[in-house]
């Protein structure tokens, strides 16, 4: 099991879409932690090329974060939601992306990691099926699955996974459920010590604990909860490692509040607030991927503008929290911080 194998509980995020990269990866893996490539968005190509790069700079574990493919979703609310941003398209003075579903290149990709494996993959979206599970643990990959409810906990312990990523409500970027419901209050979700205390008491899988996660303070709290290892993503965003757009660090480094949204990618995520976020969340369907290619022109312009008003800004809970450091110095600094806590907290117990 990875986990136990670790030198420090600490697990990059995927942070897929930009701030991901084989240097972020490396240097977090070889700081002890796990490292993660986020897979969704690249082609198959792209991403064996950051497998090799990744193993060029680091012979540490490190692992793979793959999107399940979800349901087309239905036409007519998309195609509304396209005429309410034309005034958007107009003013960013760009064309509107054809909105379109897809599997991001699934299949290909399960088949790269089936023949070139890493030690773990990941899944975000759902649960793979019994088969693809069987496939990558045959090639030597560890599986690893985000869940938001102890139900999805059950039924992706059920499906074999090796460890269950609990993610909490106060995570940045998508939540991982296994199903958008459009008809889901965007403020409803659960906090991650709730959530990791109750899929604790209900299943024997190892856990990673995440979501607003940005402080040894806050590794020490998940591990006593019951985690194996805690994960971040939005602590990272600020390493100069990381492939974050300027505009985007700017905003995590201010104490701007974040909110849940559909408005950028057609599935629930949260981010910090902005214009985009504020004026469009009530009226974006649930309609992933088709949204994400929809808005792609506007927030490509918003990153080469610097307008933090176009822009998808994820981030967790906690963000104004994290730190301009190296990753490799950030992971050492967060140790250090979480044994300490440990220590008070086991004083304050008497022990």
């Amino acid at each position: 099991m990875i986990l136990d194998e670790l030198a420090v509980p600490i697990v990059l995020a995927p942070l897929a879409g930009g701030p991901s990269t084989p240097q972020l990866a490396a240097a977090v893996s070889a700081a002890g932690g796990l490292g993660f490539l986020g897979a969704g968005y690249l082609t198959p190509m792209a991403l064996a090329d950051r497998l090799g790069q990744t193993r060029a700079l680091t012979g540490a574990p490190f692992g793979v974060n793959l999107f399940m493919p979800g349901e087309p979703a239905a036409p007519g609310p998309v195609a509304a939601y396209a005429a309410a941003l034309a005034d958007e398209a107009r003013r960013a003075g760009v064309d509107l992306g054809t909105a379109r579903f897809d599997e991001d290149d699934w299949a290909p990709k399960i088949s790269l990691l089936i023949s070139d494996p890493v030690p773990v993959v990941s899944f975000t979206f759902g649960s793979p099926d019994a088969g693809v599970i069987s496939r990558l643990r045959d090639g030597g990959s560890e599986v690893w699955i985000t869940v938001t409810t102890a139900a999805e906990a059950r039924l992706a312990s059920g499906a074999g996974a090796d460890v269950l990523v609990v993610q909490g409500a106060e995570a940045g970027g998508h939540r991982g459920s296994f199903r958008d419901d459009p008809d889901e209050d965007l403020t409803d979700g659960i906090g991650l010590l709730s959530l990791l205390q109750l899929v604790h008491a209900q299943v024997a899988a190892p856990l990673v604990a995440a979501g607003g996660i940005s402080t040894g303070a806050g590794i020490a709290a998940v591990l006593a909860a019951g985690a194996g290892a805690a994960q971040l993503g939005t602590a990272f965003l600020r390493c100069p490692e990381a492939g974050t757009a300027d505009v985007h660090r700017q905003a995590v480094a201010s104490p701007a509040p974040t909110a849940m949204t559909r408005a950028f990618t057609g599935r629930t995520a949260r981010g910090i607030r902005n214009r985009f976020l504020d004026e469009h969340s009530a009226t974006a369907p649930a309609a992933y991927p088709d949204v994400h290619h929809l808005t792609a022109p506007l927030r490509q312009a918003g990153r080469a503008a610097g307008d933090r008003d176009l822009v998808n800004l994820w981030a967790g809970q906690t963000h104004e929290l994290g730190r301009d450091l190296p990753a490799g110095e950030l992971v050492r600094t967060l140790v250090a911080e979480a044994r300490a806590a440990a220590r008070q907290a086991a004083d304050r117990l008497g022990g």
